[in-house]
């Protein structure tokens, strides 16, 4: 499987496709993580708050690193300097990599200023624990405030955004500022597929409709 990638603001290439692995915990999530590299994935998304980056760096154990994008997120209470700095340090321990491609503001948090939560951000990506940065369910006004606040580029948002979840506008925005969006739950929880639309292209082109989801988002 040949999985097309773009370039971000970083200047590193992301796949386009991804695995999540949220929910996934224990032997299944080792599995799984190793059975979609095999398959021919490279890029895999976990989190702080998802409880299995050491499951998650079992799976890639024996896997070519330089070959891996690899994602993290570091959760909303934990946005404070020294928080951020202690938790990637930890993530990369429990993932068992020296650096992460990507790393995210899993959710903003209105009580905590953003500056200093950046600052961190771009003192990782100084000393080469991380590639890239990003955030996660941000709406417009807060990446821009992000936008404004960064002293290194946001090269992702990645949102909820799926065929009945179409948020026209802040995608608009992000490409008005080169801010890859990033889909999660790119099936609608399910919904999607038993979406009568969906359904009818799907038999128009003799494609599932997990395929029809994912290429409209494409």
């Amino acid at each position: 499987m040949n999985i097309p990638s773009i370039e971000m603001t970083s200047g590193l290439e992301m796949p386009l496709l991804g695995l999540g692995t949220w929910r996934l915990t224990g032997k299944e999530c080792v599995e799984t993580v190793r059975v979609a590299l095999e398959l021919g994935y490279r890029h895999l998304d976990t989190a702080d708050a998802y409880g299995n980056h050491r499951e998650v760096g079992a799976g890639i154990r024996g896997f070519d690193r330089g070959d891996l994008f690899i994602t993290s997120k570091v959760p909303p209470e934990l946005l404070r300097y020294d928080d951020v700095i202690l938790t990637c340090e930890r993530n990369l321990i429990e993932l068992h990599i020296e650096y992460l491609d990507l790393y995210l503001i899993h959710w903003p948090n209105p009580e905590l200023p953003m500056a200093p939560t950046f600052e961190a951000l771009a003192a990782l990506v100084q000393q080469g624990k991380v590639r890239s940065i990003g955030v996660s369910n941000f709406t417009t006004s807060r990446l821009e405030e992000a936008l404004d606040t960064s002293p290194v580029p946001i090269c992702t948002n990645q949102v909820e955004f799926h065929p009945l979840l179409y948020q026209t506008d802040l995608m608009r925005y992000c490409r008005s500022r080169d801010v890859v969006v990033t889909a999660y739950a790119p099936l609608g929880r399910q919904k999607a597929l038993q979406h009568p639309t969906v359904v009818e292209v799907a038999g128009e082109y003799g494609k599932t409709p997990a395929q029809i989801c994912l290429r409209w988002l494409l």
